[in-house]
């Protein structure tokens, strides 16, 4: 899929004011400092369509950017960072939370993993909930640029396994990507169009 267009349209902390458009929206989320940002600019091509930052924790609202005049990419909060207050880390899980169960054009979230790191609990509890609330997502795994490729297979492999111990009865859909050298983007961006062809196909 080219991305021929790629607009912020808003953001809020209400998911009853999110886009009132009957389009496929994709979720991207994870811990705070995983590379969101940058993934998001690397997909739509733009170099600063989604604000990057030093400081972790830096987006704390809804942010919905339409692509391609057909579909939403919506740039999710990050969770477990431990500089944001409790007070607004409860906020941002309540609309975290209320966005997942209440949005409809929902179709399906990103879960962000740093490849270097072992799992964490955090992220694996999150996908739980997930999968508990029975939302499709995927992982992406980011940074493949600071390992080798026997490193981030064999990390890769780690992760899935630890997710098989657990509840998982088959692993999550994946993908390996680097938002400097641009690896995964062709296989992420085709993932979903192959997704949106059926949305259309069947509205």
């Amino acid at each position: 899929m080219k991305i021929k267009s790629a607009d912020f349209v808003m953001s809020n902390s209400d998911v009853a004011m999110c886009p009132n458009e009957p389009l496929p929206e994709y979720a991207f989320i994870g811990r705070s400092n995983v590379g969101k940002s940058s993934l998001i600019n690397m997909l739509t091509d733009r170099k600063s369509l989604a604000k990057t930052s030093g400081r972790p924790g830096k987006t704390q609202l809804i942010n919905h950017f339409k692509i391609n005049g057909n579909w939403f990419l919506v740039d999710l909060p990050g969770y477990g960072y431990a500089r944001v207050s409790k007070k607004n880390k409860k906020t941002f899980q309540k609309y975290i939370t209320d966005y997942f169960v209440k949005r409809k054009q929902l179709v399906s979230a990103f879960v962000l993993v740093d490849i270097r790191h072992e799992p964490q609990k955090i992220d694996m509890e999150f996908m739980e909930h997930l999968g508990e609330n029975e939302i499709p997502f995927s992982i992406i795994f980011t940074k493949a640029d600071k390992l080798k490729p026997k490193v981030i297979e064999k990390n890769v492999d780690s992760y899935i396994k630890k997710l098989l111990s657990g509840v998982w009865g088959e692993a999550p859909n994946y993908f390996v990507t680097s938002s400097s050298k641009k690896i995964g983007r062709d296989k992420l961006l085709d993932y979903i169009y192959t997704i949106n062809l059926d949305f259309f196909s069947e509205s």
